[in-house]
C-alpha cells in the first residue's frame, strides 16, 4: 500500500492535501474504495479513500497499526556543509537508515558558502527528499531538516542530546576503535545521539577541541577514512545493528 504523511488526521479519518493529492489521483490513479497508509505524528493507520476532489482526498481509518519501524535511539546527523548534492544523498539514505534529524552546519573547511536569500528553496527541497525517503522506507515519521547552522549555533543546539560524538579521522589514524562502541553500549532506548561529521576537508583541530570541551566524544568510524557522505551511513548502520539486530 502507498504511504502518505498527512497534516490533518483524527482517530477516524485523514485529510490529504497538496502534492500528495496529485500523486494519488494522477500518478497512482487511485479511486474511492482503495486502501492507503496514512502517517500522522508518529502514528500509522490503514485507511480507505472515501472522497476525491481536485485539491483534497478524504480517507477513513480502518485500523491503527501499532508496530513501529523507528530506531529506538533518536540519532541526529550534523553534517559540515558539503559540495554539490552530497547532502541530499545523506538525507535520502540517512532517512532510510532511521535518522531522526539532519542539521547541516558551516564548518571552517566548508567550500560551499550558504546564501540565506536563496537557501530557503534548498531547505524545502531537503525536506521533500526526507519525506519521500520516509514514505519509501515505511517510516512513521519524517526526519526534521534544519537550515545550516553556524558552528556556535551547532554547539548550542547539541546541548539537549544524551550523548554527543564527533567523527575525527586522526582518531582512525591513531587506531582508536572503542569510543563509538562504548557510547552505543551506554545508550538506552528513547535516549538521543548527536553525531558531528566534517565536510570534505574534515574538521580542524580547533573545531574538534572545541567540541570535546563541550562534552563531545572524539571517535573513529573504523580503521578506514570515510567520505563525508559515507560516515553518516556508517554510524546509522552501526546503531541499527546494535539496537535492532544484535539483541
Amino acid at each position: 500500500m502507498q504511504r502518505y504523511f498527512v497534516d490533518q488526521m483524527s482517530e477516524t479519518g485523514a485529510t490529504i492535501v497538496g502534492e500528495d493529492v496529485h500523486h494519488i489521483t494522477r500518478v497512482m490513479r487511485m479511486s474511492v474504495g482503495e486502501s492507503i497508509i496514512c502517517c500522522y505524528n508518529g502514528r500509522v493507520a490503514v485507511c480507505t479513500i472515501t472522497e476525491i476532489t481536485n485539491d483534497t482526498v478524504l480517507a477513513n481509518v480502518v485500523e491503527w497499526v501499532e508496530n513501529s519501524n523507528e530506531l529506538p535511539i533518536n540519532v541526529c546527523i550534523a553534517s559540515g556543509l558539503p559540495k554539490g548534492d552530497k547532502l541530499e544523498y545523506v538525507i535520502q539514505k540517512g532517512t532510510e537508515l532511521g535518522a531522526s534529524e539532519f542539521v547541516p552546519f558551516v564548518a571552517a573547511r566548508s567550500i560551499v558558502k550558504w546564501d540565506e536569500k536563496k537557501g530557503q528553496k534548498k531547505v524545502e527541497r531537503w525536506g521533500k527528499i526526507a519525506k519521500e525517503a520516509a514514505e519509501q522506507s515505511h517510516r512513521a515519521v519524517v526526519p526534521d531538516v534544519s537550515k545550516p547552522l553556524t558552528f556556535k549555533e551547532l554547539l548550542s543546539f547539541s546541548r539537549s542530546f544524551t550523548y554527543k560524538v564527533v567523527a575525527y579521522e586522526e582518531e582512525a589514524k591513531r587506531g582508536e576503535s572503542s569510543n563509538l562502541a562504548r557510547v552505543l553500549s551506554q545508550l538506552k532506548h528513547g535516549e538521543s545521539l548527536f553525531v558531528v561529521i566534517g565536510p570534505e576537508g574534515g574538521l580542524t583541530e580547533k573545531e574538534v577541541s572545541t567540541l570535546i570541551e563541550n562534552e563531545f566524544i572524539s571517535c573513529s568510524f573504523g580503521p578506514r577514512i570515510l567520505r563525508t557522505e559515507t560516515a553518516p551511513l556508517y554510524v546509522l548502520s552501526a546503531v541499527s545493528y546494535y539496537f535492532e539486530l544484535a539483541r
